[in-house]
């Protein structure tokens, strides 16, 4: 009989708790996973999800200053005087902000044509430093909301991205949106 109740309130709970996950967060998460660039990733998952037409990635960057934690310094390997570039964006496609990313990058370790379309441009960061085939290296991920992240983040991660040669080039903190995993418009699917 307790064998049976419990199947029964481990079979309600599953119920319920499967409809707290949005049904494409996994499509997602494998999506991010299988590559170094969010930003590219992000431009996939916007043209396979129909999210826009034409599925293209814009970024909205508000380069307001801030100060790298202590943490996000000895992430990068840089000292507490080293110049940091930070920029705050939001990754959208067609009208869907799919992410709000925090990311903090080490100018010297990138060419000066890629600090100047940083400086200059809402470029993806991902899309400026593809040149340098970096990697990523994956420091924390959690479905739901880090710290850093707003109200109605379902996935978030924290990476550093490196160049071939192992230096670290950015630290980023990805808060991906409810939006980006809801069902496109009927008129685009």
């Amino acid at each position: 009989m307790i064998v049976g109740r419990t199947l029964a309130v481990a079979a309600l709970l599953g119920t319920t708790l499967a409809g707290c996950v949005p049904a494409r967060l996994p499509a997602l998460e494998a999506t991010l996973a299988a590559q170094p660039s969010a930003t590219a990733a992000l431009a996939q998952w916007c043209a396979v999800q129909h999210l826009a037409d034409p599925a293209t990635i814009h970024a909205a960057a508000d380069r307001t200053p801030r100060a790298a934690p202590a943490a996000v310094r000895a992430a990068l390997g840089v000292r507490a005087d080293a110049p940091l570039g930070y920029r705050h964006v939001r990754l959208s496609c067609g009208n869907v902000v799919l992410s709000d990313a925090q990311n903090w990058f080490v100018p010297a370790r990138l060419t000066p044509a890629m600090n100047q379309t940083l400086a200059s441009t809402d470029t993806p960061f991902g899309t400026v430093v593809a040149p340098l085939h970096f990697t990523r290296q994956r420091l924390a991920a959690q479905r739901g909301r880090m710290a850093e992240c707003p109200a109605g983040t379902v996935l978030s991660h924290r990476a550093v991205l490196r160049r071939p040669d192992g230096a670290a080039i950015s630290l980023v903190v990805e808060c991906y949106t409810r939006a980006s995993v809801q069902t496109p418009p009927a008129s685009l699917r």
